[in-house]
């Protein structure tokens, strides 16, 4: 009886459900700019009468269910005019839209107080997202636009400084940000040593940086996510547009394969500034070049593949004896498809190569190193009800690092070829998450990544007594290479050692009123790739080396908090966070580790703990013809690496000391001015605290040697850092019906000619026989010009 009663109500909870599911349709579709078809991504669909909407994906796909009946929609995205309809929901539809740009000024485009509570609501925090019409307003060195540089004008973002690669964010490392091109990993991100970023800004759609509150479709680093995405292509008309600086120029291509179905993109940059070195009596040639290229094709409804690639490379060559080749190489396909119109899925097939060349002609060698992935990702988007969204898939990733190897380029050189041991590595992992309205007032988003790691065979591997690769000296208090007793050969297919992490992810929002709320989010995150680097930068000589039995995963937790609020009716508003993090395995080196060639780099490191904590403001003025904003950071970045028993000494004698990457204080204000039509002005200013560094302070005499003795490591500070850049674009003809269009961009960077230091080098005055320090900088004022174009 109790068991036919079980079935009775197990069955009308069942029709009860259905009887729900069938008060509700699905609207559900893609929507594309008018001009070229390119998706859009981040479009507000709002429905402002039940107080809900939606986003459209990284595809431009957007699905929403609502109850029977008649409602006013509304479709915002920045920069476009406002699609406004109503629309009788008796049964499920698909419609595509396509959003015309905005001719009126920002300030004339009105979004309703709804859309603002949508974003309020949002569990989203620590994200920052900037559009490349924003990027290209903001002064740069030489007038190259460049999309790292913009982002290091947000809070808890910095750099090494001026022609340093990479960035840092909330005290990491640069080696801990993930970056994506269409979702292809990207392992050096600057052109010419850090002046320049490898991304073409007239090829990218969408930009944004996860510091923290990451979703767990993202894994593999523990600092930061920089995600960014190609466009498409235009698919209604061919296009050309591009500019020309006094260092470098670029080109786009655009255009149909099929009208409305299919497109492809074709984009070169490439710098010339070297073809001038001769007329100053100059050997040296410094110079880069890449290339983008996309295709898509709708396929039907419900099918849509992708074809990009990447590829870029620097020279750096002195005198014809010394020639440096570097850069990345990527190839991605992609597939969409379309489920259902709440279950949308992408698949992507992708190559990655990282290559670093040697040519030293005077020493009669050449020196080869790189790192080649193959990646496979499967993801999902389920949108399964209005209040309840799911992302899940799948990620596998296929390593082959080679550290390097030698060959002799002149028979008569007397070298021999020599190669480290090449490693291999398989990274797998499966996530789900979850974006949960829970009430009017509460949004959460909660979810998990399970990862694993299997170092693969290799064809030697060191054995050392007692499984220690570095001793300790306790009569001099210093740590020593050990001597391998032996060596062991595996197979590729053996596992050599395996790791599996489980990484939750959680945030959550809650409404305070139409205009503020309070977020908070955790995540842990695990990295199992590390960059052996011990300089304030990356540089092209940098090595990834895999997880193993001596340098183990990077473990990751961070929490944060934060308080956001507009103003006005958006025209301003407000984001003040607070971050605390701390990272497990942070790998340090031993005082005077020799990185490069190094075929045992266990010898000379040892592993140890991050940790990370401040606090970010971002106040910003999101409308009208004066537009900016002001970010703040207060923050501590430290690491510690203790003795691995009592009677060792560590690092820095086990004590906590300041990263390289240490600010204390940040601070950058950007701003743009629309004077008219034809004239817009942009600045930026600039105020770090100087970054840690370790200078000597004393000396001893040893056989008529002056020894430098050191302090504690990054006890010092190099001077604080500030600048000030000014922009003034022109368009000559802004309301010309001609298909040429140009405008003309000139910049001043650093306006007040500050000498911001590089480096301080001490050392002894050949003339004098007095010590002395030399303070290094790399820029002072320059100014610039640039020529853009399109038709």
């Amino acid at each position: 009886m109790i068991s036919f009663n079980k079935s009775i109500l197990i069955s009308f909870l069942l029709i009860f459900n259905c009887a729900l599911a069938q008060d509700k349709f699905t609207l559900s579709g893609t929507i594309t700019d008018a001009g070229s078809n390119e998706t859009l991504i981040g479009v507000n669909v709002i429905f402002p009468d039940l107080q809900t909407g939606t986003n459209t994906n990284e595809y431009g796909f957007y699905s929403i269910s609502l109850p029977e009946g008649t409602y006013k929609m509304q479709i915002s995205y920045l920069g476009y005019s406002i699609i406004t309809e109503t629309l009788t929901f008796s049964e499920d539809k698909t419609i595509n839209y396509k959003l015309i740009e905005s001719t009126e000024s920002l300030n004339e485009i009105i979004i309703e107080q709804d859309i603002e509570r949508l974003n309020i609501k949002k569990p989203q925090m620590s994200v920052n997202k900037l559009s490349i019409n924003t990027i290209k307003q903001i002064p740069v060195v030489l007038g190259e636009v460049d999309i790292i540089k913009s982002i290091t004008l947000l809070p808890g973002v910095t750099n090494a400084g001026e022609g340093s690669s990479g960035f840092n964010v909330r005290g990491g490392a640069a080696d801990q940000n993930l970056i994506l091109l269409d979702e292809a990993i990207i392992f050096n991100s600057s052109h010419l040593f850090g002046f320049f970023s490898v991304f073409n800004p007239d090829a990218i759609k969408d930009i944004k940086l996860y510091k923290g509150g990451i979703p767990a479709k993202y894994g593999g680093r523990v600092s930061s996510v920089l995600d960014i995405y190609q466009k498409d292509g235009n698919s209604n008309e061919f296009h050309m547009n591009g500019g020309i600086g006094i260092v470098s120029s670029r080109l786009l291509v655009e255009g149909p394969i099929k009208k409305e179905k299919g497109s492809f993109l074709v984009a070169g940059r490439s710098s010339y500034a070297h073809l001038f070195l001769p007329l100053f009596d100059l050997d040296n040639v410094a110079y880069f070049y890449d290339l983008n290229a996309k295709l898509s094709y709708r396929l039907n409804a419900k099918n849509s593949v992708f074809l990009s690639g990447y590829f870029g490379r620097d020279v750096f060559n002195i005198s014809d004896s010394f020639e440096n080749t570097y850069g990345n190489t990527v190839v991605n396909f992609r597939w969409n498809h379309l489920f259902s119109d709440k279950l949308f899925s992408n698949m992507s097939a992708i190559y990655s190569d990282y290559y670093y060349g040697l040519n030293l002609n005077f020493v009669g060698f050449d020196w080869n190193s790189g790192i080649q992935n193959f990646n496979f990702k499967y993801d999902f988007k389920h949108y399964l009800t209005n209040d309840l969204k799911l992302e899940y898939g799948l990620n596998s990733i296929y390593y082959k690092f080679n550290p390097g190897d030698i060959e002799p380029s002149d028979e008569s050189s007397g070298i021999n070829s020599f190669k480290l041991t090449n490693k291999y590595a398989f990274e797998n992992a499966i996530y789900i998450d979850a974006e949960h309205i829970v009430s009017d007032k509460l949004a959460l988003s909660y979810g998990f990544r399970v990862s694993s790691f299997l170092r693969l065979g290799q064809d030697e591997l060191n054995v050392y007594e007692n499984d220690n690769p570095l001793n300790f000296n306790d009569e001099l208090q210093i740590y020593e290479k050990a001597n391998p007793i032996g060596s062991e050969s595996f197979d590729r297919s053996n596992v050599i050692k395996s790791f599996l992490n489980f990484e939750p992810r959680f945030s959550l929002a809650y409404q305070l009123n139409e205009k503020s709320s309070i977020k908070a989010s955790y995540n842990r995150m695990t990295q199992y790739l590390h960059l052996l680097s011990n300089t304030t930068s990356p540089t092209p000589l940098d090595i990834w080396t895999p997880s193993g039995e001596y340098a183990k995963p990077q473990l990751l937790d961070q929490v944060a908090i934060g308080y956001f609020r507009t103003f006005k009716d958006n025209l301003y508003s407000l984001e003040v966070e607070s971050f605390y993090k701390k990272i497990q395995n942070r790998i340090d080196y031993i005082d005077g580790a020799d990185l490069i060639a190094n075929n045992a780099i266990e010898q000379v490191i040892l592993n140890g703990r991050a940790r990370a904590y401040g606090l970010e403001v971002l106040f910003r003025k999101n409308e009208g013809k004066f537009k900016g904003w002001l970010a703040y950071t207060l923050s501590k970045s430290e690491q510690q690496t203790p003795g691995r028993n009592t009677t060792e000494t560590g690092i820095n004698d086990g004590e906590w000391y300041n990263t390289a990457f240490d600010r204390t204080h940040d601070i950058s204000i950007t701003a743009s001015y629309k004077l008219n039509n034809k004239w817009t002005f942009g600045s930026n200013f600039l105020f770090q605290t100087g970054r840690p560094v370790t200078f000597p302070n004393g000396q001893y005499e040893f056989n008529g040697i002056n020894i430098p003795n050191y302090e504690s490591r990054n006890s010092s500070r190099l001077p604080t850092y500030h600048r000030l850049d000014l922009s003034a674009t022109y368009n000559p003809s802004p309301d010309s019906t001609k298909e040429w269009k140009g405008e003309w961009v000139f910049g001043i960077y650093n306006m007040y000619n500050r000498r911001n230091a590089a480096s301080i080098n001490f050392g002894q005055n050949r003339m004098t026989g007095q010590n002395e320090a030399t303070r290094l900088a790399i820029f002072g004022i320059i100014p610039s010009v640039t020529y853009n174009f399109k038709f």
